[in-house]
């Protein structure tokens, strides 16, 4: 029986040892295929979200984790010469450092993509759920550069000739630390300011803001720089340390709750008190489901010689709704004077003096 499984490491550089080689790899396939089906079949039937779209996707990640393995195992097995022997070894070394980054890093994925279903940004009041997102955003990108570093870093220092550079690069740390310092102040400082955003959170994912007097979101929020989506869906990027250094408007940094404001020009003669009816009507009837039926005013803000300024105070939601009834409310007003007091509409006026004649001066 000892014979029997001491015979696949008799034959040096037999068939044998590349038949169980291979076989060692192929188990090792198999083996992966298992637990991909096993571990998709558990998580759906624990209600897992995602579970049958995302870990199919793990299949190629522990079939790569797994043949790598059992290759690294199994090496030895083949009594290679010296040379390829090393090669190979180098090759499975490399191989299987990517295979465990690639492994860990889609387990951040899918992680992160759980969190992300738990907090839900699909809702009118969204402010713990957006700042909880933009945490988890950060980590995730931060994890997966720190291991690409790290498993880059690893997979050079396994080459001698790598180890004996990092060597005299220390030897000689002072002129190239200046150096390097100088070169990447400014992408030190982009990385810092990302770390103080996601710290003490200025911006958020999804936040609405008024950057360089344009108005967008907060699309996406990376180690360097932000992704805005401004109204007309083009894409407005900007240095994360911006954030940090200049003043910016954040229209939901505590609440998505806003007042918005309507301004109209009219005669002085417009009755006020029928404009304040007349919103009464337009909030409660076409503008219900924009109004959140906080505030509602009408006041008169200015006068000049030819007309006066009426403003009309709303409030919305979120900055969307406030938008949307601001334009519903001045179109429906405009329309409501033509029609009712068109005579109120804005005019300028004049006198023209007309000659006088005194007879007795004649």
């Amino acid at each position: 029986m000892e014979d029997l499984v001491q015979l696949p490491f008799s034959f040096q550089n037999s068939v044998y040892n590349y038949l169980f080689f291979f076989g060692l790899i192929s188990a090792g396939i198999i083996l992966a295929r298992i637990i991909t089906y096993a571990l998709k079949h558990v998580l759906i039937r624990a209600n897992v979200y995602s579970a049958e779209t995302f870990i199919p996707r793990y299949r190629s990640v522990f079939t790569i984790l797994f043949a790598t393995i059992a290759a690294n195992a199994g090496i030895g097995i083949l009594k290679l010469p010296s040379k390829p022997d090393i090669i190979v070894d180098k090759v499975l070394h490399l191989v299987l450092i990517y295979a465990v980054t690639h492994f860990l890093i889609k387990s951040m994925s899918f992680l992160k993509l759980l969190l992300y279903h738990k907090f839900d940004i699909d809702q009118v009041h969204n402010l713990q759920e957006r700042k909880a997102r933009t945490q988890i955003d950060f980590l995730y990108k931060t994890g997966s550069v720190l291991l690409i570093l790290i498993s880059f870093a690893i997979a050079m220092m396994s080459f001698t000739k790598v180890r004996e550079l990092g060597t005299s690069i220390l030897a000689s740390a002072g002129l190239a630390g200046i150096i390097i310092g100088l070169a990447a102040q400014k992408s030190i400082s982009n990385l810092l300011a990302g770390i103080q955003i996601a710290l003490t959170q200025p911006i958020r994912l999804d936040d609405a803001v008024i950057v360089e007097d344009q108005f967008g979101k907060i699309e996406e929020i990376s180690l360097t720089y932000v992704v805005i989506k401004i109204w007309n869906e083009k894409r407005m990027i900007i240095p994360i340390s911006y954030f940090i250094e200049k003043p910016f408007q954040n229209l939901t940094r505590t609440s998505a709750q806003m007042l918005d404001t309507v301004t109209l020009y009219a005669d002085h003669s417009l009755p006020i008190d029928n404009i304040r009816i007349e919103l009464k009507r337009i909030l409660e009837n076409e503008g219900s489901s924009l109004w959140d039926k906080r505030v509602s005013a009408v006041q008169l803000t200015d006068c000049s010689n030819s007309s006066i300024e009426v403003r009309i105070l709303i409030s919305a939601d979120n900055s969307g709704a406030a938008f949307d009834l601001r334009c519903l409310i001045r179109e429906k007003l405009i329309e409501y004077i033509r029609n009712n007091h068109p005579d109120c509409l804005p005019k300028y006026r004049y006198m023209r003096e007309t000659e006088t004649k005194v007879s007795n001066l004649i």
